[in-house]
C-alpha cells in the first residue's frame, strides 16, 4: 500500500524535474514567446490562421532562417557576421549574369554558392588569423560584398533568367514549397553539425572560453575559419532561393537582413556573448519574428512603428539572455 501511495507523488516529483530541466535549456523561453505571439495574433486578426496566409508566413521567414543559421555559427563562438545581407545579393546576381551568359544553371548555381563560401573565408581569414574583431572585419566586408555587387550589376537588376531556375524559389516538391524545404534542409544539417559531432562541441567550447579552448589544443583558428566559410554560404543559398524567387539578381537585395538574422538568433534563446544556444532556437526565434511582421502586417500596423517593436523585443531578449546566463 505504501509503494501504492507513493506513486503518484514519485510520479509528480519525476514530472517536476523534467520541467525544471526543460525550463534551464535555450529554447525554452523562446517556444512559449513563439506560442503567446502566435496565438495573439489568430485572436486578433481572422485572416491569420489561413491557410493561404500561413504558407506564405513560412515562405517569408525561410530567406532569414537560413542566412540565421550561419549568423548562429558566428555568435556562437562569440563572433557575428555583418555581411551576411550583400554576400547573398552579391552570391544572387553572380547566379543570375551566369545563367543570362549562357552557363548552365546547375553550373551557374555552384559558382554562385562557391562565391558566397569564398567571402566567408575571406572573412574568417582576418577573423581567424590576423585577429581581427569580427564586427568590424564584417562591417567592412559588408560595404566591399554590396559594392561588387553593384559593380558587376551595373546597379541594375539582372532578369532574363531560364524557366527552370524558378524551381528553387517557387517549385514544390511533395506538395511543399522549396524554399520551405530547403530551409529545413539547412536546418537539419546544421543541427547535426552542433548536436551531433566533434566540431560543434569545439564550436560551444570556443564561445564559452576561447582561451581554454585554445589552450587544450584544438586549432581554434581553423574552426573560426570554418563558421564564417559556412556562414557565407548559407547566405549564398538565401541568395538562390530569392534570385529564384523574384527570377532576377537585385544587387540591393538583402538591405537589413543581417539584423534581421541576429535578431531570429537572439530570440531563439542564444547568448550574444557566445557558447550558448541551439539551432532549432534559431529557427523558433526566426518563426517568432516572422509571425510578428506577419501579424502587424495584417493588423496594417506602420512599418516605422514595426521596426520599434522590433527593437524592442530584441532588447528584451538580450536581457533576458544576459540575466540568465550571469
Amino acid at each position: 500500500m505504501s509503494q501504492l501511495a507513493s506513486t503518484p507523488g514519485t510520479a509528480r516529483q519525476s514530472l517536476n524535474m523534467r520541467l525544471a530541466r526543460w525550463r534551464r535549456t535555450p529554447i525554452f523561453y523562446p517556444l512559449i514567446g513563439l506560442v503567446t505571439v502566435f496565438v495573439a495574433m489568430a485572436l486578433i486578426n481572422d485572416n491569420f490562421l489561413t491557410l493561404g496566409n500561413q504558407i506564405n508566413l513560412v515562405r517569408q521567414v525561410s530567406i532569414i532562417a537560413i542566412i540565421a543559421v550561419g549568423m548562429s555559427l558566428a555568435i556562437l563562438t562569440g563572433g557575428i557576421d555583418l555581411s551576411v545581407g550583400p554576400v547573398m545579393a552579391l552570391s544572387g546576381t553572380v547566379m543570375a549574369g551566369l545563367m543570362v551568359a549562357s552557363v548552365p544553371p546547375s553550373l551557374a548555381i555552384i559558382l554562385g554558392l562557391l562565391v558566397g563560401a569564398a567571402f566567408g573565408a575571406f572573412n574568417g581569414l582576418f577573423i581567424a588569423f590576423a585577429g581581427m574583431p569580427p564586427i568590424i572585419v564584417t562591417l567592412a566586408t559588408m560595404g566591399i560584398a554590396r559594392g561588387l555587387g553593384l559593380i558587376y550589376t551595373g546597379g541594375y537588376p539582372i532578369s532574363g533568367l531560364p524557366s527552370e531556375f524558378a524551381f528553387f524559389g517557387r517549385g514544390t516538391l511533395a506538395g511543399i514549397e522549396m524554399p520551405i524545404l530547403i530551409m529545413f534542409a539547412v536546418y537539419a544539417l546544421g543541427y547535426v553539425l552542433l548536436s551531433h559531432t566533434a566540431t560543434g562541441r569545439y564550436l560551444y567550447a570556443i564561445g564559452g572560453n576561447e582561451e581554454a579552448t585554445r589552450l587544450s589544443g584544438i586549432r581554434v583558428s581553423r574552426y573560426k575559419l570554418l563558421v564564417y566559410t559556412l556562414s557565407g554560404t548559407t547566405a549564398a543559398i538565401a541568395g538562390l532561393v530569392i534570385t529564384s524567387r523574384l527570377m532576377s539578381g537585385q544587387p540591393n537585395a538583402g538591405v537589413g537582413f543581417e539584423l534581421d538574422a541576429i535578431a531570429a538568433v537572439v530570440l531563439g534563446g542564444a547568448a550574444i556573448t557566445g557558447g550558448r544556444g541551439m539551432i532549432l532556437g534559431t529557427l523558433v526565434g526566426a518563426l517568432l519574428l516572422g509571425v510578428l511582421n506577419n501579424g502587424l502586417n495584417l493588423m496594417g500596423v506602420s512599418p516605422y512603428l514595426q521596426n520599434v517593436v522590433k527593437g524592442l523585443i530584441i532588447l528584451l531578449a538580450i536581457y533576458i539572455s544576459r540575466k540568465r546566463t550571469t
